[in-house]
């Protein structure tokens, strides 16, 4: 610490070569930490699935539908705790843009599956007091201006009403909180009596079930016999962990962890060229001056320590002000206006960023400080 105001002298010494390679280290850590966001939002709800759940659906696609009778030879099942039933509504709100997970749900058991959804008694006696009730997330609350109380119309695109009519109307009655900040807490939950009672077709059909295992260490080997148990049969399963199977989603669009690496390897390769760049032409040009402060006394070591000192405050600077500038950000919400049902920064990304800044910083000063390390004082003078 004692030698830092003259590293700060040293990068003072070029003002706008200086500025403008903090500039380039700042904006390669702000598309870092924003990028960190997107991945993080296309996986959303992996860090925090349980790891004691299985979803099970049809072997062939998730949109053919199980049978209701399913429910009952699961939980025979050894290994099975319990088991539910979920089916994917997929209605219009006002207009398609306005995209969001309508789920059909077993409201007497869905909220003991998911204990990272944190409901109040008074709307969880609501819900299960309504039948027209819907439970919403706390994100998706905020995201249309809704309020409890609101009743809310779904236009629907495959799960017509008996009547006929179009629209679907629930009382907006409950309201989730996420235990967790990577929780969604943009999905829409209504109950199945009441689907069941008011659909056109498909009486007695589920979209998956979410089993809850009694040891998740045994999670494969009941996935394995649940499968087994409906081999052969006309509509036969697929079960794996939650997880996975959110992560599936995730997939369908790419490979968003390779995507994002290519992406930032290739901007921090050419941010480490200037930077190299920068703390060679620094050293070059204090040669004198580097030998006469080993004449003075400075030892090998403390020049090499002196020059890895000032990359290191370059790539420090820029990396702290290029993450703030990410979080501020990210912070300001959603840039696609609700498409991510969470988007944050993640934890990781801040541990990762500042191992890429002591990384970033020896990489690029480590050529020029051995440069210097090995100067010799009186060729150094004569240059």
């Amino acid at each position: 610490m004692k030698y830092l105001y003259l590293v700060w002298s040293n990068l003072k010494r070029r003002k706008m070569r200086t500025i403008l390679t903090l500039l380039s280290i700042m904006v390669a850590f702000l598309l870092f930490g924003y990028l960190g966001a997107i991945r993080q939002a296309f996986s959303q709800g992996v860090d925090v699935a349980g790891v004691d759940r299985l979803i099970v659906r049809h072997k062939v696609s998730i949109i053919q539908l199980l049978n209701e009778s399913y429910e009952p030879r699961i939980e025979r099942l050894p290994g099975v705790a319990n088991a539910t039933h979920q089916t994917w509504f997929g209605g219009i709100y006002q207009e398609p843009r306005n995209f969001f997970a309508q789920i059909v749900v077993n409201q007497d058991e869905f909220l003991d599956f998911y204990p990272e959804y944190i409901v109040s008694d008074e709307h969880k006696e609501a819900w299960l007091a309504t039948r027209t009730g819907a439970l919403v997330g706390s994100g998706l609350l905020k995201r249309f201006g809704w309020e409890v109380g609101d009743r809310i119309p779904i236009n629907a695109t495959a799960w017509r009403r008996k009547d006929g009519a179009p629209t679907w109307e629930f009382d907006l009655v409950a309201v989730y909180e996420g235990a967790e900040q990577g929780t969604d807490t943009s999905q829409f939950f209504f109950r199945y009596d009441y689907f069941e009672e008011s659909r056109a077709g498909g009486s007695g059909l589920v979209g998956w079930y979410v089993v809850r295992v009694e040891d998740p260490d045994n999670a494969a080997e009941v996935a394995a016999a649940i499968d087994n148990e409906f081999a052969n049969s006309p509509a036969e399963t697929k079960s794996e962990p939650e997880g996975a199977f959110v992560q599936g989603f995730a997939n369908q669009i790419g490979n968003i962890g390779l995507i994002m690496t290519a992406i930032i390897s290739a901007v921090f390769f050419t941010i480490l060229l200037v930077a190299g760049n920068t703390m060679a032409y620094a050293v070059r040009e204090r040669t004198n001056e580097l030998a006469v402060l080993k004449a003075i006394g400075f030892t090998d070591r403390g020049v090499l320590g002196l020059v890895l000192g000032e990359s290191l405050v370059l790539a420090g600077i820029g990396g702290v002000l290029g993450m703030v500038l990410a979080w501020l950000l990210i912070s300001m919400g959603d840039p696609t206006g609700g498409s991510f049902p969470t988007f944050y920064m993640p934890a990781d990304s801040v541990f990762l960023a500042v191992l890429l800044i002591f990384g970033m910083a020896f990489v690029a000063g480590i050529l020029p400080a051995l440069q210097a390390q090995r100067l010799q004082i009186a060729d150094a003078l004569r240059r």
